[in-house]
């Protein structure tokens, strides 16, 4: 019996309906007139959407447990370590940085938008080192492979990512005054979208969505962060909006005539827990190994993912500027 019990808190929490179901009870629906009461009433949507999007891609029989295991098995994972650790690191970083803030800011629209431009460029900042910091790409890499794209892989992260990634991310807003009702309240929406991005074909056959494909990054900006492409990799860094990738030059559109290749490079299982959670760390670990001397060990944990003492560079960089040159006839 206690086992059932846990049982239905564990999906009452995964689908984030604790304050809906007690609304019910109470039969006291002011509490949708707060703001907490809305967010309460949108917060069950990702995974309503997830459940459809198994059920649509099951109803055309595109269904495949593989796409949807791994990511199973690292969210119950994550549920019960990483989201304590996070939640430590956030309250740790307002309360070293918030005497030291810039300027003070308050709960208004016009400090949301200032707000919400900081937030992002503190994504944008956390995002970028994941790809260009191998050490940190380590940590990241997990949630770049799975080889296909549905709402599930929202959930696969490495359990020590979501920690580092919000103590970067505080820290840079807290610093820019940005006060904390107003920061969780950006969390909230920002991490909305962040998940509804990962949408797979099965709900959303074209990530465009229109006219907004101008104005914000949308699923297909997203799914070509996701590509192993070499033109497509480490492109669209940002969440929702898409004006710090276009500022530092990683903004990219999807393009028809290269259809995107979900993954990582490095040869590996995507359905191993063990391989997606730590096969970079052993990859890492071989070149480090096998590298002569001190400077060339550190420099592997710095340096880009693909970068070689030897000077044989296989990053990113090099990749898309091959890619490039070939499409380029006068340098072909």
């Amino acid at each position: 019996m206690n086992f059932l019990e846990t049982l239905y808190q564990e999906v009452i929490r995964f689908f984030s309906m604790g304050q809906l179901i007690e609304m019910f009870k109470s039969g006291d629906y002011s509490r949708l007139l707060t703001l907490q009461g809305i967010l309460g009433a949108i917060s069950p949507f990702i995974p309503l959407l997830l459940v459809i999007e198994i059920i649509r891609s099951a109803a055309y029989k595109k269904f495949k447990v593989e796409d949807y295991k791994v990511p199973f098995l690292i969210y119950v994972f994550n549920r019960f370590v990483s989201r304590f650790i996070s939640i430590a690191a956030v309250a740790f970083c307002i309360g070293l940085f918030e005497k030291y803030a810039l300027i003070k800011t308050s709960f208004t629209w016009y400090w949301f938008i200032y707000g919400y431009i900081i937030w992002e460029f503190s994504h944008f900042i956390y995002h970028f080192l994941a790809h260009k910091i191998r050490i940190l790409w380590c940590l990241h890499s997990t949630h770049h492979a799975p080889q296909t794209m549905n709402l599930s892989v929202t959930y696969t992260h490495f359990f020590l990512e979501a920690p580092y990634a919000d103590v970067i991310r505080t820290s840079i807003c807290i610093l820019a005054g940005v006060n904390p009702p107003l920061l969780f309240f950006i969390m909230f929406i920002d991490g909305t979208w962040g998940a509804f991005i990962h949408v797979g074909e099965n709900i959303m056959k074209d990530g465009r969505m229109g006219f907004l494909n101008k104005i914000i990054l949308t699923p297909s900006h997203h799914r070509v962060h996701h590509a192993r492409n070499p033109l497509y990799m480490d492109t669209n860094f940002c969440n929702l909006l898409n004006i710090w990738d276009k500022a530092f030059g990683t903004f990219e559109n999807e393009k028809k005539e290269i259809p995107i290749e979900y993954g990582i490079t490095r040869p590996m299982n995507p359905n191993s827990f063990i391989d997606v959670n730590f096969g970079e760390f052993g990859a890492l670990w071989n070149d480090i190994r096998k590298a002569p001397g001190i400077k060339n060990k550190l420099l592997y944990l710095i340096m880009p993912p693909g970068w070689s003492h030897t000077g044989d560079h296989k990053t990113a960089k090099v990749a898309r500027q091959e890619f490039l040159d070939s499409q380029n006839p006068l340098k072909a």
